[in-house]
């Protein structure tokens, strides 16, 4: 793929042309993810002090002391639906990079090739499923009083739980299965190339697939620190994009190491507030 040195994909359109150099730098959308980021936080804050009112009847909406209008959902859906781009479409860049040389190699050949925009339609796809999966799961978590009405965990133990399940799946064999895929795409496509637009959208849901399976346990923790804290959306983030890169198993066992912890001192302080010697 010497044609393709230096991310100059020539022989695609020049709308996939694009795509394919912005992905060839992942630390560019990282900092603008992280930067759209810090945005919507600030946006949320300012639109919490101008509409305590709205923000009111969405919070009781989910904590069971009215009904669920599809206004509620909606937003709480919009919400998870950003969060969840902004936070694993850095991570993609290998993959979705990867497709576009590829693509780029064979139109030189003349053979017949898809836009990568569809293999990143298909990923996306599955990460706005995850997203509705994730609206559902705060209603019922929020309903059954594990968070609170603003989203943030209101039990140090489920905090805790949260935090050690996605440290022990660091080190789980499909963990480090399916983030072999995320790291290595190239056998993916060279085994299960696709010169139509739907078969190239199934290769992007595939890949999707993957990543959601190397990924989910760690975008759970969002729950035990606030869905809309937007410094963990950012750190998980980059801990996510730094994996996919290829760093090996030291720095995903690390990370593992780093959430038991920090899950063991949730437990601890949970335990500490009703041990029996606090109460004199």
């Amino acid at each position: 793929m010497s044609e393709a040195a230096g991310y100059k994909l020539v022989h695609l359109s020049p709308a996939a042309s694009r795509l394919g150099a912005v992905f060839a730098r992942p630390k560019t959308i990282a900092v603008v993810c992280v930067v759209v980021l810090a945005g919507l936080g600030w946006i949320t804050l300012g639109l919490q002090a101008a509409s305590v009112s709205a923000l009111d009847v969405l919070c009781r909406a989910f904590s069971g002391s009215g009904p669920v209008g599809a206004a509620s959902i909606a937003v709480v859906a919009a919400m998870w639906g950003a969060m969840t781009l902004a936070m694993m479409l850095p991570s993609a860049a290998p993959m979705i990079l990867t497709y576009a040389e590829i693509a780029d190699t064979a139109a030189r050949k003349g053979e017949p090739v898809v836009s990568p925009f569809m293999i990143a339609a298909g990923f996306t796809a599955v990460w706005f499923g995850f997203a509705v999966a994730a609206t559902l799961a705060q209603l019922v978590l929020t309903r059954a009083a594990l968070l609170d009405p603003i989203t943030t965990s209101a039990s140090g133990l489920f905090s805790g739980a949260i935090f050690i399940t996605a440290g022990a799946y660091q080190f789980s064999s499909l963990k480090h299965a399916c983030l072999t895929q995320c790291q290595s795409p190239f056998p993916f496509f060279f085994s299960n190339w696709s010169t139509t637009p739907r078969g190239v959208f199934r290769l992007g849901v595939k890949q999707g697939l993957y990543c959601l399976g190397c990924c989910w346990a760690m975008m759970l923790v969002m729950f035990a620190v606030g869905v809309m804290n937007v410094i963990w959306m950012a750190a998980l983030g980059i801990v996510m994009t730094i994996e996919k890169i290829g760093t090996g198993k030291r720095f995903t066992y690390a990370v593992g190491v780093g959430l038991i912890a920090i899950g063991i001192a949730f437990v601890l302080s949970a335990f500490a507030v009703h041990w029996p010697g606090n109460i004199i």
